[in-house]
């Protein structure tokens, strides 16, 4: 899977196309990503002690990657990822992620 937890994606089809949000949790097992402001749903709750309030609570859910594209902030624009081997200071080949049309490379958050 392509896209990681922190990553900003643009959603591709459905209700939500060209909405651009950050990932927040990913599930790289089921192929799915929960995007932040993304495929929001209302979540009946029943008052308990943790939440005394309880009601109708709304929140992000599941959506598939094949819905979304990795979200090139300097060109502005949705893109195709690649990957790419590149050498550090110290000589060592890492493994960097990259836009295609762009060639710009995707920084990883910590």
């Amino acid at each position: 899977m392509k896209i990681k937890k922190g990553d900003k994606v643009q959603v591709m089809t459905g209700a939500y196309k060209g909405t651009v949000g950050e990932v927040l949790v990913a599930f790289p097992k089921e192929n799915k990503v929960i995007v932040e402001g993304v495929n929001i749903v209302k979540k009946h709750a029943k008052p308990s002690q943790a939440d005394p309030e309880g009601g109708i609570k709304e929140k992000e859910a599941k959506i598939h990657v094949s819905n979304l594209a990795l979200y090139d902030e300097k060109a502005k624009e949705a893109g195709k990822v690649g990957y790419k081997f590149v050498e550090d200071k110290d000589g060592n080949q890492k493994k960097v992620r990259y836009f295609k049309k762009s060639g710009n490379e995707i920084k990883e958050k910590k």
